[in-house]
């Protein structure tokens, strides 16, 4: 499974990163990626920012690994006061930019949302969010009101396993799981 661990903005964007802070006095910024791996958001060389309900797209000129992190120099972004401005300022990118995946390859944006089901047809509830862990991926599944219960559940993304189907044009997904664990 591709992993773009975003977080949403509107149906027709998603959220990459996060400009931190600015790096050094010739407006470079720390770069928070979402991505996996991280470095993969300098893949894409025109990013829109969202400050407040604005966005602006901004070109990249060159961006780089920096000790743990990234930072980036952004076009017309040239001291350091300019990049000040841009700090704590959201990376997003109109869905339609993201790479094409296979029929059996999803983005975590795709995923959050959907109903799950039990393969007796038990409704779980809806998948909150996910994350990585050594071994695979989990999804957390919270219990909504359509759920046969409140409770929050842990499920590996485990496909052809746990996962049995997952259909994102009726917003659902299928999997073998005892509701009980």
């Amino acid at each position: 499974m591709t992993r773009l661990e975003t977080s949403h903005t509107d149906d027709t964007h998603v959220v990459l990163g996060k400009l931190t802070s600015p790096h050094g006095v010739k407006g470079w910024l720390k770069v928070y990626s979402y991505t996996n791996p991280m470095d993969s958001i300098l893949d894409y060389p025109e990013w829109w920012v969202r400050k407040g309900e604005t966005l602006t797209r901004m070109t990249i000129v060159q961006g780089r690994r920096q000790g743990k992190g990234l930072v980036v120099q952004l076009k017309g972004v040239d001291d350091r006061d300019a990049a000040e401005a841009l700090a704590q300022t959201d990376i997003v990118l109109p869905k339609d930019a993201l790479p094409a995946l296979a029929a059996d390859e999803y983005y975590w944006h795709e995923l959050e949302g959907l109903a799950v089901f039990t393969q007796a047809g038990e409704r779980l509830g809806r998948v909150s969010y996910l994350f990585e862990t050594g071994a695979n991926d989990v999804m957390v599944v919270r219990g909504d009101e359509d759920a046969i219960d409140k409770r929050e559940r842990l499920l590996p993304f485990l496909p052809d396993d746990v996962i049995v189907e997952i259909s994102l044009e009726d917003d659902r997904m299928v999997v073998d799981w005892d509701p009980e664990f």
